[in-house]
């Protein structure tokens, strides 16, 4: 990257209402698995950095982007619950820009602006009283219908003054992805940039293979068993001289019943976790995996406060 002062630099905050698309969005735009990722809301728990850097393009000088991907803003109870949703408030304090994801397939269409009273109270919640541009992200554009749906929404998201753009994108196949990325970076002071062009997370990859195992816990579990889940890496041994890592990682559970139904008949269900994960870390690696799982009961681990911290859950 040109160090050159013609360049935009500065943090852009995800935020939204859980499973609207924002980690999706996050591994569109770097190009690489970095966030878990699944059907079920909540999947996000920590706030994870991806760092984006854009060339130049005709006019435009070029950019680099440091995206905060948060989980779900929601209100709840727990100590866990508290914890997702100050990583969100956090980001927004810090950032130059926010980006606020909904889905644009869950909203009525004549007055998408109107939001639940708790959900709405999240969002003033997280978004706080920041004076940065709040940028809207209308996602999954993809699954509407038709395209014609989009222009009364767009009017109505316009219409409350809060937004400075209003951006229709799908993260899951790319449309209106580079727009959105464009008109980000057009809203970012200049300055000189703050990570090497190489570097697109500051997350250290024992982090980025305890979440992949956990996108994995989420995928395949049944309906509430993945939400009282954790991942504990306990060794990450690259080994130069085989050309291989090991990784030794606890799934922590809340109660005996949620044990057995995450190891399965034989043991078959944390083989296929395990399998799965371990493909898909040895793609973000480039190189082999071995990968053990244990599974190991910490009761009610998600509703103490010592509980979440030795999940690697706090500040």
């Amino acid at each position: 990257m040109d160090p050159s002062p013609e360049l935009h630099v500065g943090v852009c905050a995800i935020l939204g209402l859980p499973n609207v698309g924002k980690s999706t969005l996050l591994n569109r735009v770097l190009g690489v698995r970095l966030v878990a990722v699944s059907p079920r809301p909540q999947t996000t728990r920590n706030r994870i950095l991806g760092v984006v850097n854009r060339p130049a393009a005709g006019d435009a000088p070029g950019a680099q982007i440091i995206f905060l991907d948060t989980p779900g803003v929601q209100r709840g109870k727990g100590p866990l619950r508290r914890f997702m949703q100050g990583q969100a408030v956090s980001a927004a304090a810090e950032c130059d820009v926010v980006l606020l994801v909904v889905d644009a397939t869950e909203r009525d269409q004549q007055h998408p602006e109107r939001l639940s009273r708790d959900d709405a109270a999240a969002l003033a919640d997280a978004i706080g009283p920041s004076k940065v541009p709040v940028i809207l992200a209308l996602n999954k554009v993809d699954r509407l219908s038709s395209k014609e749906q989009l222009l009364p929404m767009m009017e109505a998201y316009h219409a409350t003054g809060r937004y400075a753009e209003i951006v229709p994108i799908s993260a899951l196949n790319g449309d209106g992805v580079d727009p959105l990325q464009a008109t980000i970076a057009s809203r970012m002071p200049i300055g000189p940039a703050l990570f090497p062009e190489e570097m697109y997370t500051d997350r250290a990859e024992r982090f980025l293979a305890g979440e992949l195992v956990r996108e994995q816990l989420f995928r395949q579990l049944g309906k509430e068993v993945p939400y009282a889940t954790a991942v504990v890496i306990e060794a990450f041994e690259d080994r130069r001289e085989r050309g291989d890592v090991l990784i030794r990682a606890v799934i922590h559970v809340e109660r005996d019943s949620q044990k057995g139904i995450v190891v399965g008949k034989g043991g078959q269900r944390v083989k296929e976790i395990g399998s799965r994960a371990r493909q898909a870390i040895a793609q973000l690696l480039d190189c082999p995996v071995h990968l053990i799982l244990h599974v190991k009961v910490s009761p009610e681990w998600s509703r103490r406060e010592a509980g979440i911290r030795d999940m690697g859950y706090e500040e």
